[in-house]
């Protein structure tokens, strides 16, 4: 999803994948189911494995995050961007939604969220999933 601090535009813009905080109770995955089907409209999606992790701070909308990001890896059969439950900061946050082609990803100039994800996506999507998850922070 395209993205941008909507309390402080020098940041730019960005591009993220879906996710958000964990509800007491449940799991990282069902975390990701969730926020997915809120922040893209896409539901049903198969939730894999934990593919990497991240320690990260960083201040948006005005409030001070410091948290640990799961990322799963996730199967699904496409579908249009059209969120279904946007918070307010999600609301004045995300612009618009997208399916990249790897190639195109690649190699486009664009800021990503997490910042590694370039270099790690390419053995995920080629179904080399790791052991254990795999360190993407900056």
């Amino acid at each position: 999803m395209e993205a941008s601090d909507p309390a402080d535009h020098s940041k730019g813009q960005w591009w993220e994948l879906p996710g958000g905080g964990i509800h007491p109770g449940e799991s990282s995955a069902d975390a990701a189911a969730r926020e997915t089907w809120e922040e893209t409209g896409i539901d049903g999606i198969e939730v894999g494995p934990e593919v990497w992790v991240r320690d990260t701070q960083f201040t948006f909308g005005g409030w001070f995050f410091d948290q640990t990001d799961h990322i799963h890896v996730g199967w699904c059969s496409g579908g249009e961007w059209d969120p279904q439950a946007l918070e307010a900061l999600g609301v004045g946050a995300f612009k618009t939604g997208k399916w990249w082609d790897l190639d195109e990803l690649l190699t486009a100039e664009i800021r990503t969220i997490p910042s590694q994800m370039r270099l790690h996506l390419p053995s995920v999507v080629a179904g080399e999933l790791p052991e254990h998850p795999v360190d993407v922070g900056e």
